[in-house]
C-alpha cells in the first residue's frame, strides 16, 4: 500500500502530540471546514502508521513468547540434568550400614 503524503502532512513519526497540534489548511473562502484531500491523506498515513505498529507489536510479543519457551524448555532440562546429579552423588556417597 503506497500511502500518500501532502505537502501539508506531518513529516516524521505521528505522535498523539504532533497529531494535537496539527493545524490542516482550511478551504478556500466561502467554504468551511478542511480540504477533503488533505483529510483523507492524513487519515491514509494514520490508518497505515497505526497498521505498522500493530504488525511491529505483533512480532514483539512472538519474539517474546519464543524466548519464554526456550527459558522454559532451557530451565526444565537444567533442573531434570541438576536433579539427577544429586541422586547420583547421594546413591555413592552413602556409607553402607551393615545389617545389625
Amino acid at each position: 500500500m503506497t500511502v500518500y503524503r501532502s505537502r501539508h502532512a506531518l513529516t516524521g513519526p505521528l505522535t498523539p502530540d504532533r497529531i494535537a497540534a496539527l493545524d490542516l489548511p482550511h478551504t478556500r473562502f466561502g467554504r468551511r471546514g478542511y480540504q477533503p484531500e488533505h483529510v483523507q491523506a492524513l487519515l491514509c498515513r494514520l490508518a497505515h502508521e497505526l497498521h505498522e505498529q500493530s504488525r511491529q507489536l505483533d512480532l514483539v510479543r512472538a519474539e517474546n513468547h519464543r524466548i519464554k519457551d526456550a527459558l522454559r524448555t532451557w530451565h526444565t532440562q537444567w533442573a531434570r540434568l541438576a536433579h539427577g546429579r544429586s541422586r547420583s552423588t547421594l546413591t555413592t556417597t552413602e556409607p553402607d550400614i551393615p545389617d545389625a
